[in-house]
C-alpha cells in the first residue's frame, strides 16, 4: 500500500541545522524541567497507599482534601480518576502505621463526614523498599537496553551508526520524560514500560532507514553523503508515515476509550510515536552525516590474495 503517490524529494539534511536547534531547545527544557521540577511519581517508586473510591453523586474534592487534613492525613494527594464521581487518594508510607489499617481508617473518616455512600473500588499498597527495587530496577532497564542495542547496531552497521542510534534513542526518551516532568503527569511503572515500548519503536524505525542509507551509499557511488541521506529518508518515508499512523491510531484509541488506567500508559506512547517518528527523519541521518560516515566506510573489504598466483602458475 502507498500513502504517498509520487516520490517524494525533500531536502531533509538541507534543514537539518534548523531540526538540530529545535531538538536542542526541547531538550533544554526537557532537562530543566526534570532537574527543577522532578517527576511526579506514583507510588511504584515512591511506596505508600493509593485508594480509589466512587461516589453516587460529583466529589467535592475541597471537602476530602479538608476532611482528611482534619484527620491528620495532610499529605494526601486527591484527585478525581476517570470521572467526577470517582477518586483517586494517595498516600505517602507512615512509618509506624500498617498500610492496611490505613486504608479502613481513610474510607472510615470520609464515610463518617459524608452522608453519600462511598465504594471502594481499588486499594493498592507499596512498601518504600519495594519501591526503591522498583526505581532501581527500572532506571536498569532503560541503561541496559540501551547498552545491548548500542552492541547490535554497531555490529550489524558501523560504530558511527550505533552512536547515532543511541543518540536519537536518548533524544525520545529524555523529551518525552521532559515532557512529563513539564506538565506534571504521573510518573509510574506503566510509563516506564511505554518509554521501553517507545525505545523499540524508534530503533525500528531508524533501523529501517540506516539500511536504506548502507544500500544507497553502495548503489550511488558517485553521490555525496547527504544526497545519499536525503534519497533514502525519502525512500522510507512512505513506510515511516503509514507505519505511525496505524500505531497512533491504535495509541488514540486505547487513549479514548482505554480508561483512567492506561491513560498514562497510552499518553507516553502517544508523545513517544511522534518523537520517536520525528528524530528517524531528522536526527538519525543527520548524526551519522555529522560523524562523517562516508560510503568509503561501508565498502566490503578488498580480498588481499584476489590477484595471488599460485605456485603452479594458476591464480587463485
Amino acid at each position: 500500500m502507498h500513502v504517498l503517490s509520487k516520490e517524494t524529494n525533500i531536502n531533509f539534511i538541507g534543514i537539518r541545522k534548523y531540526a538540530l536547534i529545535l531538538s536542542a531547545l526541547l531538550l533544554l527544557v526537557s532537562v530543566y524541567a526534570i532537574v527543577t521540577k522532578g517527576l511526579n511519581f506514583g507510588i511504584d517508586f515512591t511506596g505508600g497507599t493509593m485508594i480509589e473510591i466512587a461516589y453516587p453523586e460529583q466529589a467535592d474534592l475541597n471537602q476530602i482534601r479538608t476532611t482528611l487534613s482534619e484527620a491528620g492525613y495532610d499529605d494526601a494527594v486527591v484527585q478525581n480518576f476517570g470521572s467526577l464521581q470517582d477518586v483517586l487518594i494517595r498516600l505517602p508510607v507512615i512509618a509506624d502505621q500498617n498500610m492496611a489499617d490505613l486504608s479502613n481508617e481513610v474510607v472510615a473518616v470520609l464515610s463518617a463526614n459524608d452522608n453519600q455512600q462511598i465504594q471502594v473500588n481499588r486499594v493498592e499498597f507499596v512498601g518504600p523498599q519495594v519501591g526503591e527495587e522498583l526505581t532501581e530496577d527500572g532506571g536498569l532497564a532503560m541503561i541496559y537496553a540501551l547498552f545491548g542495542i548500542l552492541i547490535y547496531v554497531a555490529f550489524r552497521f558501523e560504530y558511527r551508526f550505533a552512536i547515532s542510534s543511541v543518540f536519537a534513542l536518548v533524544h525520545d526518551v529524555v523529551l518525552t520524560v521532559g515532557f512529563f516532568a513539564l506538565f506534571e503527569l504521573q510518573f509510574d511503572l506503566t510509563i516506564l514500560a511505554a518509554i521501553l515500548a517507545v525505545i523499540g519503536y524508534s530503533l525500528n524505525d531508524t533501523i529501517v532507514v540506516f539500511d536504506r542509507i548502507r544500500e544507497n551509499f553502495l548503489k550511488l557511488r558517485n553521490a555525496e553523503p547527504p544526497e545519499v541521506i536525503n534519497v533514502s529518508v525519502n525512500g522510507t518515508l512512505g513506510r515511516t508515515i503509514m507505519t505511525s499512523m496505524t500505531t497512533l491510531l491504535v495509541v488514540i484509541s486505547l487513549f479514548i476509550f482505554g480508561g483512567e488506567v492506561i491513560h498514562g500508559f497510552a499518553m507516553a506512547l502517544l508523545v513517544g510515536i511522534v518523537i520517536g517518528t520525528y528524530s528517524s527523519i531528522y536526527i538519525a541521518g543527520s548524526s551519522i552525516l555529522l560523524l562523517g560516515v562516508s560510503k568509503y566506510d561501508l565498502l566490503p573489504p578488498e580480498k588481499e590474495n584476489d590477484d595471488a598466483v599460485g605456485s603452479d602458475g594458476s591464480q587463485v
